[in-house]
């Protein structure tokens, strides 16, 4: 494993679990923080701006990409390809930049094994909680709802495991959330050193 100027920090959980915010926040924090931009087949949005979010592919570019190693991972999702982008990501660690994202499994694995990611898994602190977040999230059928609850319980009761870290983000409780997981990050800095 190269040795690099950067680190990467990946975030996972369920839907509701509160991902988003924190990572949000920690960039914030971070003078030197990144998102980690990822390749993707599904077309361009307005207002997306190209390596910004995505570097957005044809199929058969992303195809060719990962032929060439240059996407290690990838999982499809509504038809579309989506994978970390070694060009993008080689270039941020060596600038030293924090990068901060969330990927699959398959993704977060990766990023341990050969990058020595640092992977944080959070949760809402019950089922109940957490259904309640994304009942009030947008407007979701009682079927999406049910799909979404039953990929959480997956995701925490079998993929959770694979993570160095589980924060439960209570109810109420972002600060508190945020503030473990600060101590996460600066304890695996400190110990990189």
């Amino acid at each position: 494993m190269k040795k690099r100027k950067g680190r990467i920090v990946i975030f996972a959980g369920p839907s509701g679990s509160g991902k988003d915010t924190i990572m949000r926040a920690m960039m914030k924090e971070s003078n030197d923080a990144v998102k980690l931009t990822t390749a993707t087949t599904r077309p361009i949005r307005k207002r997306e701006v190209e390596g910004e979010m995505y570097y957005f592919q044809s199929v058969k570019e992303f195809k060719n990409n990962i032929e060439k190693g240059l996407i290690p991972e990838h999982n499809i999702h509504a038809d579309n390809y989506y994978g970390i982008y070694l060009p993008d990501l080689d270039q941020k660690l060596d600038q030293g930049k924090a990068i901060f994202g969330q990927v699959q499994l398959v993704g977060a694995k990766y990023l341990k094994e050969h990058y020595n990611a640092l992977l944080i898994f959070l949760k809402a602190d019950s089922y109940k909680i957490l259904r309640k977040r994304i009942e009030t999230r947008s407007e979701l059928s009682e079927e999406e709802i049910e799909k979404r609850m039953n990929i959480a319980k997956r995701e925490i009761e079998e993929e959770s495991k694979f993570y160095d870290y589980i924060v439960e983000n209570k109810q109420g409780k972002l600060d508190e959330t945020i503030k473990r997981v600060r101590e996460i990050i600066e304890n695996h800095q400190n110990n990189e050193k």
